[in-house]
């Protein structure tokens, strides 16, 4: 059994988006790696993306950015989350921090980080979060299990390893036929994950549509060692805005 996260499912971690028009200043939001609150598998490890992203002035010109970001989860199942801005692929500038996310899966206190304000703001969430990435799929060796239609396929891509974790593959290819596209063409839509379950994260997911782009999310310079206690704190100098201050 292995997890995927969907590219369309909306997780209870915070996703930030930076609305702006210039590379520089564009904020990772979905597709994302979802870190899993579960205790007694501590690690960090770091997420580069790389994205694609056709512009929408009709020329089919592509504009090609990158990102970074570190993650981590100590024994106790908290969890670290950064959100960090993409630069241009050539950038040799270290992409800003636009957030911070912890997550305490013992009190349910999430908590967003500012570094650029000092601030911080927290929520209690009222369900507990999945302790698996969403949308769960089981996996044959034929990856046939799922319910196919017709213009859905899985692909079982097998077991390897990544930054030495196993990890379990699998691709869904979706086909829109020429009369649903609205382009006069046909598209396809590839969708891939590589799911550890030892860490119950995904370690690779891949997303390409040429309508829209593509995005590449690999986790590397994985530690599976117990993080610093402070990453999972509020720092001394942060403040709650004011109207703001407590649990939400």
């Amino acid at each position: 059994m292995f997890g995927r996260f969907s590219l369309s499912a909306v997780c209870f971690l915070v996703l930030v988006a930076v609305a702006i028009a210039t590379p520089d200043a564009l904020a990772q939001g979905s597709p994302d790696v979802f870190v899993t609150p579960i205790p007694h598998a501590p690690f960090t490890g770091v997420i580069n993306v790389e994205r694609s992203i056709v512009r929408g002035d009709g020329s089919g010109s592509i504009i090609n950015l990158k990102t970074m970001r570190q993650i981590g989860r100590d024994s106790q199942g908290r969890i670290y989350n950064e959100s960090r801005t993409l630069v241009p692929m050539s950038s040799r500038k270290t992409p800003k921090v636009v957030s911070v996310h912890l997550y305490d899966p013992q009190t349910r206190v999430s908590i967003i980080l500012n570094p650029q304000e000092r601030t911080f703001s927290t929520r209690t969430v009222n369900h507990p979060p999945a302790t698996v990435p969403l949308a769960l799929l089981y996996a044959s060796p034929t990856g046939n299990t799922l319910p196919q239609n017709e213009f859905t396929k899985e692909e079982d891509l097998g077991v390897r390893e990544m930054e030495g974790v196993t990890v379990h593959g699998v691709r869904e290819i979706q086909t829109i036929p020429v009369e649903s596209s609205k382009t006069g063409k046909e598209i396809v839509i590839i969708d891939e994950y590589w799911y550890s379950d030892e860490l119950r994260i995904n370690l690779g997911i891949t997303h390409r549509d040429p309508r829209t782009g593509s995005v590449t999310m690999t986790v590397t310079q994985i530690a599976r060692t117990e993080p610093d206690p402070a990453m999972f704190e509020i720092p001394d100098e942060y403040r709650a805005p004011r109207g703001r201050r407590g649990t939400e």
